[in-house]
């Protein structure tokens, strides 16, 4: 499990800690979230959310509240080992953030005709040479947000499009050790909601 707090909504910091069978893995790091904070997104479990609290969407720059599964790992290089499945993010490979097309929220090869709107996912920066895929919106819910990703960091203190990142070293690190056969997932939430998540998952010695 990876668990990332952030203080308060409009939040653009968080701490990201990590555990298995309850116990913490790694000493906590400080992570990069939305340039616009945080906003109620689409995972496992559904959290409790107030009238008046922020919802995520397409394009708000808001990190995704919630209960997602850890899909995948995606990289520049090609055929890394992980316990995970493993995208080779070479040219030609997209995520796709048009509403409106059948592969909304998908990672493709780039098709014939092409979406409206995508992400390529071989960047000219270091920002996708090493990352995560967040369960999020895996019904491709039309405007609720698509491409979230755990990956490097633009800066120290750069905010994302509404991702979570870090230095290349800890997310080699996290990656490393996620293993798909324990069913591995990312609780991110704010400080309101941390209650309700140390309820759901009793064995955490937060």
């Amino acid at each position: 499990m990876v668990l990332v707090v952030g203080e308060e909504y409009n939040s653009t910091k968080a701490e990201l800690y990590t555990f298995e069978d309850g116990a913490k893995v790694f000493e906590p790091i400080i992570v990069n979230v939305g340039k616009s904070g945080f906003g109620f997104g689409l995972g496992e479990v559904e959290l409790f959310q107030k009238n008046g609290e922020p919802t995520k969407y397409e394009g708000d720059q808001k990190a995704p509240i919630g209960i997602f599964k850890l899909d995948a790992i995606f990289g520049y290089k090609k055929g890394m080992k992980f316990k995970m499945p493993y995208i080779h993010a070479k040219k030609g490979v997209i995520c796709v953030d048009d509403s409106d097309s059948e592969f909304y929220n998908k990672i493709i090869k780039e098709p014939k005709i092409k979406p409206k709107s995508f992400e390529e996912m071989r960047r000219d920066d270091g920002q996708y040479e090493l990352g995560i895929v967040v369960g999020h919106n895996k019904e491709q819910i039309k405007k609720r947000g698509s491409c979230i990703f755990m990956h490097v960091q633009k800066a120290q203190n750069a905010p994302t499009a509404g991702c979570t990142s870090m230095t290349l070293e800890e997310i080699k690190k996290i990656a490393s050790w996620l293993d798909e056969s324990k069913n591995p997932i990312l609780i991110q939430v704010t400080r309101a909601q941390l209650e309700e998540v140390l309820k759901l998952y009793g064995s955490l010695k937060f």
